[in-house]
């Protein structure tokens, strides 16, 4: 278990640190983005493949039906979190970002109370509750859904529920669901290129450097993240989630000088709240279980 923990700590720096990279190409098309991101990444999962001779054993699983079916679905829910968030970042809505992820392990917990029928305790109950009643507040008192955290928690959580049960190990698994992107992914950036409106190399070197290198920086994380959620139970992942959108909430308020107001800070608070409740709550059940 010590292990998953490492994982899932590693992981959460690695995404929480995300704003800075993705705003190095906001001069670059959302989905152009995203179609180099798959791209790039399936190049570098070969390669560690290759490196880690599990080639045969991969060509051999990812030919079952109904591995594909569950890497299909895991492949939608990343592939559409990756637009929603890269866009956000680059809107200008790194605020709102951190708040699809300072709800994403409530909704953790709650998935795996009703998938997986892990028992919550009282004050595991009591974050739900806030959680949901931070949300409810801002919804309201900023007068606008917050649909672009409401997107990216559920799609993550939804992800992280599949890769709970996903098959593959970590490295096979994610090499597979990029695999089943990247057709579309290339077909799109094939697209542009003829179309004229390609970046890649047209941009510039360090544009074009970034965009390879949104391969590697997206792939590392993602295999923590699966390693992690195979080796520690959900509502556990979820006690560490914090770590992320807070760096990135930093970044929007610190670094990119986001608006943060008082109704805002409201809200989050009573997020952060529940945040802080499960974590003690996870930390304390988890040492007196030793």
């Amino acid at each position: 278990m010590r292990t998953g923990i490492l994982h899932a700590i590693g992981a959460y720096i690695f995404w929480g640190l995300f704003p800075v990279f993705w705003k190095q190409l906001h001069g670059v098309n959302s989905l152009q983005v995203i179609a180099h991101r798959i791209v790039w990444s399936l190049f570098f999962l070969l390669i560690a493949i290759f490196l880690s001779s599990d080639f045969t054993r991969f060509k051999a699983e990812v030919l079952q039906g109904q591995k594909l079916r569950i890497y299909l679905l895991a492949s939608f829910l990343i592939g559409f979190n990756w637009v929603i968030y890269v866009w956000g970042v680059n809107s200008g809505h790194i605020v709102e970002t951190s708040l699809g992820y300072f709800i994403n392990p409530v909704l953790s917990v709650l998935l795996g109370v009703f998938f997986f029928k892990e028992k919550l305790r009282f004050n595991q109950w009591l974050s739900v509750g806030l959680a949901f009643g931070g949300v409810l507040y801002l919804a309201l008192a900023l007068n606008s859904f917050p649909w672009i955290a409401i997107s990216l928690a559920v799609s993550f959580s939804l992800y992280g529920l599949v890769k709970k049960i996903a098959p593959l190990n970590p490295l096979s698994g994610l090499t597979l669901e990029t695999s089943l992107l990247f057709i579309p992914a290339f077909v799109f950036l094939i697209f542009l290129e003829w179309q004229g409106s390609g970046s890649f190399i047209h941009a510039g070197f360090q544009t074009s450097l970034y965009l390879v290198l949104a391969g590697m920086v997206t792939i590392l994380p993602l295999l923590l993240f699966a390693s992690a959620a195979q080796k520690i139970p959900l509502s556990f992942v979820g006690i560490f989630q914090y770590i992320s959108p807070t760096l990135q909430l930093l970044c929007g308020i610190v670094i990119y000088k986001e608006g943060f107001s008082g109704s805002q800070l409201l809200g989050y608070g009573l997020i952060w709240l529940a945040l802080l409740v499960l974590a003690i709550d996870g930390f304390v059940f988890h040492k007196s279980s030793k």
